[in-house]
């Protein structure tokens, strides 16, 4: 298996800047996995729901992920006429840019076990075949 030069400098942009500094706990941890047939990207999201992500092929071909989730929590005690209210809210981005041989039409994502699941699949090369019959003349 042949290694990608595109997962580096991609890593080495975002996280390696004087904006975010690479011990940054508010990112969340992205594996990419290679085969023969695929990369998969998984992205940590504990807690996140399918309608917390927008993702999309950006007008560069890149691809896009965004999260997005606020929670709020409300407590009323009746006795005391206390309010309290507890938010969450993370917010993160990411751009991707796609190796060549991405096939763009056919990526796809889920959400499973607090883990965002994308799956890139490689174009299908039809080989050549060379194979004939020669008619002698």
């Amino acid at each position: 298996m042949r290694r990608n030069s595109w997962l580096p400098e991609v890593f080495n942009d975002f996280f390696d800047t004087d904006f975010m500094p690479k011990a940054n706990a508010t990112a969340p941890a992205i594996n990419v996995i290679e085969s023969d047939n695929e990369y998969k990207v998984e992205v940590a999201a504990p807690g996140m729901r399918k309608e917390d992500f927008d993702i999309n092929i950006n007008q560069n071909g890149d691809l896009t992920i965004k999260m997005e989730s606020k929670r709020e929590k409300k407590e009323e005690d009746k006795k005391a006429h206390y309010l309290r209210r507890e938010f969450s809210y993370s917010k993160f981005e990411q751009t991707l840019i796609l190796p060549e041989d991405v096939d763009k039409e056919k990526i796809a994502a889920r959400v499973e076990d607090g883990v965002l699941n994308i799956d890139l699949p490689k174009v299908v090369k039809e080989e050549v075949k060379v194979a004939r019959q020669i008619t002698v003349g």
